[in-house]
């Protein structure tokens, strides 16, 4: 009992500290003018890649602090897999940067301030989770499925295709 307390103790700590290393990003990018998200994605309990809120510096409604952090990691590890990693990121993930987390397989995800939280200064991302329950046609986003006979031939030879690299 009293090992497991040592180790439980031990481990929280280790984690406390890659989530404390996403705060402090957090915290310095809205200094250089982004947005207060910060995320570490770590492996073997070193520090793999960092990512912060880059939307408005690049431009880019992409470059969410998760997103930016897969991105380097899976550069530096030369692989889309980045299963054995863990993401410690400031704020719990937008739909966006949830499916990614899923998308790159990563084993645990730790999270500082909930979506509500960010919903409370201006980042409300229900809007998306509310339009994904509509069928496409219902969208606030007009959607019109467009040449599907066409498009399945893209489908079609993948599946035919003997040596692809399945992700």
């Amino acid at each position: 009992m009293y090992y497991t307390l040592i180790v439980d103790f031990l481990v929280m700590n280790y984690n406390k500290k890659f989530m404390r290393k996403a705060i402090a990003l957090s915290i310095e990018n809205i200094k250089n003018g982004g947005g207060p998200f910060g995320a570490v994605i770590v492996k073997d309990g070193k520090i793999v890649s960092t990512g912060v809120n880059c939307v408005t510096v690049n431009s880019d409604p992409t470059a969410h602090a998760e997103i930016i952090a897969i991105r380097k990691a899976s550069k530096k590890l030369g692989s889309f897999d980045l299963t054995g990693c863990d993401i410690y990121t400031s704020c719990e993930p937008c739909p966006m940067c949830l499916g990614a987390v899923y998308w790159a397989h990563l084993d645990k995800m730790y999270y500082g301030n909930t979506k509500s939280d960010a919903k409370n200064i201006g980042f409300d991302d229900s809007f998306i989770y509310d339009e994904l329950e509509l069928k496409p046609e219902n969208r606030q986003v007009r959607t019109t499925q467009l040449l599907p006979e066409e498009a399945i031939v893209a489908f079609e030879t993948w599946s035919k295709t003997e040596d692809k690299v399945r992700y």
